[in-house]
Protein backbone atom coordinates (compact mmCIF):
# COMPACT_ATOMS: atom_id res chain seq x y z
CA UNK A 1 0.00 0.00 0.00
CA UNK A 2 2.97 2.50 0.56
CA UNK A 3 3.58 2.54 -3.26
CA UNK A 4 0.27 2.87 -4.10
CA UNK A 5 0.31 5.93 -1.32
CA UNK A 6 2.92 7.18 -2.81
CA UNK A 7 1.17 7.53 -6.26
CA UNK A 8 -1.57 8.98 -5.30
CA UNK A 9 -1.12 11.41 -2.74
CA UNK A 10 2.86 12.38 -3.79
CA UNK A 11 3.22 16.14 -5.57
CA UNK A 12 4.55 15.32 -9.37
CA UNK A 13 6.46 18.96 -8.94
CA UNK A 14 7.43 18.97 -5.65
CA UNK A 15 7.73 15.26 -4.29
CA UNK A 16 5.59 16.35 -1.16
CA UNK A 17 2.83 14.30 -0.34
CA UNK A 18 -0.16 16.46 -0.49
CA UNK A 19 -3.87 15.96 0.68
CA UNK A 20 -5.25 19.46 1.16
CA UNK A 21 -3.92 22.61 -0.14
CA UNK A 22 -5.32 26.34 0.99
CA UNK A 23 -8.50 26.77 -1.04
CA UNK A 24 -8.14 29.01 -4.50
CA UNK A 25 -10.07 31.36 -5.70
CA UNK A 26 -13.33 29.71 -6.89
CA UNK A 27 -13.24 27.44 -3.46
CA UNK A 28 -13.37 30.65 -1.67
CA UNK A 29 -16.79 31.66 -3.66
CA UNK A 30 -18.09 28.92 -2.97
CA UNK A 31 -17.54 29.01 0.72
CA UNK A 32 -18.63 32.46 0.86
CA UNK A 33 -21.86 31.86 -1.04
CA UNK A 34 -22.37 28.56 1.41
CA UNK A 35 -21.76 30.95 4.26
CA UNK A 36 -24.47 33.44 3.12
CA UNK A 37 -27.04 30.76 1.99
CA UNK A 38 -26.43 29.17 5.74
CA UNK A 39 -26.54 32.72 7.69
CA UNK A 40 -28.71 35.02 5.42
CA UNK A 41 -31.35 32.11 4.06
CA UNK A 42 -32.03 34.30 0.78
CA UNK A 43 -35.37 33.74 -1.27
CA UNK A 44 -36.65 34.29 -4.39
CA UNK A 45 -33.78 35.86 -6.65
CA UNK A 46 -31.26 35.90 -4.32
CA UNK A 47 -31.75 32.23 -3.61
CA UNK A 48 -31.30 31.84 -7.14
CA UNK A 49 -28.12 33.57 -8.18
CA UNK A 50 -26.53 32.00 -4.81
CA UNK A 51 -27.35 28.45 -5.73
CA UNK A 52 -26.40 29.62 -9.52
CA UNK A 53 -22.32 30.85 -8.09
CA UNK A 54 -22.21 28.30 -6.06
CA UNK A 55 -22.96 25.57 -8.59
CA UNK A 56 -20.88 27.34 -10.95
CA UNK A 57 -17.93 28.45 -8.89
CA UNK A 58 -17.51 24.61 -7.32
CA UNK A 59 -17.96 23.14 -11.27
CA UNK A 60 -14.77 25.63 -11.94
CA UNK A 61 -13.26 24.57 -9.24
CA UNK A 62 -13.78 20.64 -9.70
CA UNK A 63 -12.44 21.12 -13.64
CA UNK A 64 -9.27 22.63 -12.38
CA UNK A 65 -8.77 20.35 -10.28
CA UNK A 66 -9.47 17.46 -13.09
CA UNK A 67 -6.66 19.48 -15.17
CA UNK A 68 -4.53 20.46 -12.82
CA UNK A 69 -4.43 18.75 -9.79
CA UNK A 70 -1.21 18.42 -8.54
CA UNK A 71 -0.95 13.98 -7.75
CA UNK A 72 -3.59 11.56 -8.83
CA UNK A 73 -6.02 12.37 -5.43
CA UNK A 74 -6.75 15.82 -6.46
CA UNK A 75 -7.74 15.00 -9.96
CA UNK A 76 -9.79 11.74 -9.04
CA UNK A 77 -11.36 14.75 -5.77
CA UNK A 78 -12.07 16.88 -8.99
CA UNK A 79 -14.32 14.88 -10.89
CA UNK A 80 -15.82 12.86 -7.98
CA UNK A 81 -17.05 16.41 -7.27
CA UNK A 82 -17.56 17.16 -10.68
CA UNK A 83 -19.74 14.13 -11.02
CA UNK A 84 -21.79 15.41 -7.90
CA UNK A 85 -22.52 19.00 -9.44
CA UNK A 86 -23.91 17.63 -12.61
CA UNK A 87 -26.24 14.54 -10.92
CA UNK A 88 -27.09 17.44 -8.79
CA UNK A 89 -27.97 19.63 -11.84
CA UNK A 90 -29.62 16.86 -13.82
CA UNK A 91 -31.40 14.60 -10.89
CA UNK A 92 -34.66 15.19 -9.75
CA UNK A 93 -35.17 16.98 -6.44
CA UNK A 94 -31.35 17.53 -5.81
Amino acid sequence: MRGMGNWLFRDRSTGRIVVAQWPNVPLWIFIAVTAVRTLAHPHGTASTVISIVGMASLAWWAVDELARGVNPFRRILGAVVLLGVLAGLVLPGS
